[in-house]
């Protein structure tokens, strides 16, 4: 059964949309009816531009409320959420001692040059995030947080020489397509090492989904709001079905 939606903004389906952009010219009136063709160009009806402003030289800033014609069929969509087994610490340290019988080892680590240590520190870290427990504190698992600026080599370096189940690498900055260049290099540097089928490979960050990440060649992607709990789950449960099946 299809069903089509559209944005909604005063009342449904009208298609109301606000956007935010920033142009490289001085703001003017005509700055503002320049942002308000552009967004016209763009297929928008009922254009007004609700906020322009200087925000250094030669550049203005904009705040646009718009309407769109189009919509979408949401039954159409296929896009697989990765926390679909998610455990308290306590049963997946007891799913981990029944289906795997040792600890699990993991790893994670910013890549690359990105220096944002909050996301996985708070996957990682003993005290957690929102009241959820870090893998630090699993007794099923044995954690190791890289940090900051791990160079993608070093990252795959460790991993061999610590036989670990799992990495996570996270990205915060994504200017110019940086984290989509840094998790592929992570993933054809495993697969070169011939590593790629031993870890259960995960990415995350603000911008992560977990079809972006499948389609990079990840196990599973972590965005916004993720707990430790739905990590370790995930972890727990594939390296359990890969057991299983290698049987």
């Amino acid at each position: 059964m299809s069903q089509v939606i559209k944005p909604y903004g005063d009342t449904m389906n009208d298609g109301k949309v606000q956007l935010s952009f920033t142009l490289p010219i001085e703001w003017s009136e005509a700055a503002d009816e320049a942002a308000r063709q552009l967004v016209t160009k763009m297929g928008f009806t009922d254009v007004q531009v609700v906020e322009g402003r200087r925000i250094a030289a030669n550049f203005a800033f904009f705040v646009i409320y718009a309407s769109t014609p189009q919509s979408i069929d949401f039954a159409t969509i296929k896009a697989p959420s990765a926390k679909t087994h998610s455990m308290s610490m306590e049963e997946i340290d007891a799913y981990v001692q029944e289906h795997l019988g040792r600890k699990v080892r993991v790893a994670g680590a910013c890549i690359g040059t990105d220096a944002h240590t909050v996301g996985i520190d708070a996957i990682l870290n003993m005290k957690g995030y929102k009241g959820d427990y870090g893998l630090e504190r699993y007794q099923s698992f044995e954690a190791f947080n890289l940090g900051s600026q791990i160079a993608v080599e070093d990252f795959v370096r460790f991993a061999k020489e610590r036989e670990i189940d799992a990495l996570l690498a996270s990205q915060v900055v994504t200017q110019k397509g940086s984290d989509i260049k840094n998790f592929t290099a992570l993933v054809e540097l495993l697969e070169a090492e011939g590593l790629r089928d031993r870890v259960v490979l995960i990415c995350g960050g603000p911008r992560v989904t977990n079809l972006m990440a499948s389609e990079l060649g990840y196990d599973a992607g972590f965005g916004r709001g993720t707990l430790p709990s739905e990590v370790a789950s995930f972890v727990a449960t594939t390296l359990a079905a890969r057991l299983a099946a290698a049987r």
